[in-house]
């Protein structure tokens, strides 16, 4: 099961979802949850179901003391690099959330503060920690509702299946289709 990482602190969980996504935002989650709060189906949101992540967001947005979501658009993904626009949403989520974290923990190894916050990284921390496992459900399924919305324009990209993801479907899209001004064009699109 997963865990509070502090028991003191009011502390802030981060993730992302879109990172090697080969069209639409990087989009990141901060997550405060209340110290006592628990939930055995909570975990790493590639590890559940669809139907699970929709069930356990509910359940985060009842429950947290308070959560953020943020995009990073395409344009700024090519500009900065993916990495960078990772981190970016991150701290944008963080700098959205009306209660001030007093630790953050983040999820994977790169990370810096643009607001001072001590923070840490962890490796896996999604599949560790509860407030990770939030960000990244709530992450994924709010960068999925948006890559569901914009493929009613782009069907034949399949973004309703395979949220942007490399899949044989969508490559062979491209090559048929060619791109839109949601592809990464600084990706390896073919």
């Amino acid at each position: 099961m997963l865990k509070q990482y502090f028991s003191s602190f009011i502390e802030c969980g981060t993730d992302e979802a879109g990172r090697g996504c080969l069209a639409g935002p990087v989009t990141a989650a901060a997550v405060i949850l209340p110290r006592e709060f628990k939930n055995k189906l909570l975990n790493d949101s590639k590890q559940l179901s669809l139907k699970k992540r929709i069930f356990l967001k509910e359940i985060i947005i009842e429950n947290a003391l308070d959560y953020a979501v943020s995009n990073v658009s395409v344009r700024v993904i090519e500009k900065i690099n993916i990495l960078n626009a990772s981190i970016l949403a991150m701290n944008q989520a963080i700098e959205k959330l009306k209660i001030k974290p007093e630790f953050i923990i983040v999820d994977g190894n790169r990370f810096h503060s643009k607001n001072k916050i001590p923070y840490e990284c962890i490796v896996k921390g999604d599949s560790k920690y509860l407030s990770i496992a939030a960000a990244s459900i709530l992450a994924k399924t709010s960068r999925d509702e948006y890559m569901i919305k914009i493929s009613k324009d782009y069907p034949e990209y399949c973004w309703h299946q395979n949220n942007g993801y490399p899949t044989k479907k969508h490559r062979l899209a491209i090559l048929k289709n060619g791109t839109t001004k949601h592809h990464r064009k600084t990706f390896k699109l073919i």
